[in-house]
């Protein structure tokens, strides 16, 4: 059994009167931690928001019949919470009128369940996200040694739970999950009008990755205007496929102030979207950087979000292609990297970054010490 990192801090919060909500995507364990830890317990009442019947039991319940429902349990663990219609008033019910049941709820949308969830339950939730299996949990898992031998392979198949666990199935489950998994809860949304655009938007974003992208010229590939494809864009970052990164700017004229990149919270998911799964070693020496500089920064937002770091994270690049890739920001200090696979690849810091920020530190991260960048 592979030890997440988020149990000690679930397991915190028991008793603590404050409902515990997970999210993130679908398949990366939270229903099988949350079974791990109560699954044997007779205390425990399981509800799973997928299931009609439950939808049903939540249209119009009322406290009084929330009691008679829960009974003696201590524990109520309710999977797939937005798909429960008005959500958060009913999760407030039982916080509020019966407090001394412990409520655990996860979703795999934050689009959907943190809007359902943040005004009725402020003050009463501590708010949790889990992501695919990370660097730091299987180096606890196994060592450091072995994790780092297996980098190439990570690059390819990424870290989902049940791609690791099945060494040889990588393939077939990783096409499982990018049919189904990942646009189960996307494509029930009525924004997405377009499902063929919204693979297509997929495609062509998991081939710009560690480059600038251009909501316009994107749009004009796949067939979708410019609104439309931001629109989408925010409802994939929104249910834990891709993610953001702005770019830096505030002292230099030439700083690019209105761009961004997009990178995919999974390589395995990545390569799954373009059927592609060749080895690390038959590529090109470009996609081998951009799928290590993916890795690299989706495993640095997860030992952040893990470790509560709480930091604003951009890239940088002048007009002048002058570029660092990733920059951090925690109380008042500038920390910058860079992201090379091969550890021997030179690089030189840009002059106008150390001149524009003189106290900022600058690392560049490869597989020899990407222990110090991700643990």
């Amino acid at each position: 059994m592979i030890e997440r990192i988020l149990r000690q801090k679930i397991e915190g919060m028991i008793g603590s009167e404050k409902a515990v909500i997970i999210m993130g995507p679908r398949q990366v364990g939270k229903s099988t931690l949350l079974h791990e830890m109560f699954g044997a317990s007779q205390d425990a009442l399981w509800l799973n928001g997928d299931e009609p019947d439950v939808q049903e039991l939540f249209a119009n319940v009322t406290s009084t019949r929330l009691r008679a429902i829960i009974g003696k349990k201590k524990y109520v663990i309710i999977d797939e919470a937005q798909r429960i219609a008005d959500v958060g008033v009913k999760l407030k019910l039982i916080t509020d009128q019966i407090k001394e049941v412990q409520l655990i709820a996860t979703g795999s949308s934050s689009f959907e369940l943190a809007s359902k969830l943040n005004e009725p339950l402020t003050g009463r939730k501590r708010e949790y996200k889990m992501y695919p299996l990370s660097f730091g949990e299987l180096v606890e898992h196994t060592n450091l040694l072995e994790e780092k031998r297996m980098i190439p392979h990570r690059l390819v198949y990424g870290y989902y739970p049940e791609v690791v666990t099945n060494q040889g199935d990588e393939k077939l489950i990783l096409k499982e999950l990018a049919d189904s998994y990942l646009y189960k809860d996307i494509l029930t949304l009525d924004s997405i009008g377009k499902p063929d655009k919204l693979v297509k938007l997929l495609q062509a974003l998991a081939l710009q990755i560690g480059s600038q992208v251009s909501y316009s010229e994107v749009g004009q590939l796949v067939g979708l205007d410019t609104k439309t494809v931001d629109r989408y864009i925010d409802v994939l970052e929104k249910n834990y496929v891709i993610f953001r990164l702005n770019s830096f700017a505030r002292n230099l004229r030439n700083e690019l102030k209105v761009s961004r990149k997009i990178y995919f919270y999974d390589n395995g998911i990545r390569n799954a979207v373009l059927a592609n799964f060749s080895m690390l070693e038959s590529r090109t020496h470009e996609e081998a950087g951009a799928l290590w500089e993916n890795f690299i920064i989706s495993e640095r937002l997860k030992r952040n979000a893990y470790s509560g770091s709480y930091c604003n994270y951009w890239f940088w690049r002048t007009q002048q292609q002058k570029e660092i890739d990733y920059i951090e920001e925690e109380d008042g200090r500038i920390s910058t990297f860079e992201f090379k696979w091969n550890p021997l690849a030179k690089y030189k810091y840009p002059k106008q970054f150390v001149e524009a920020y003189p106290e900022s530190s600058f690392t560049v991260v490869t597989p020899a010490n990407m222990e110090m960048f991700l643990l």
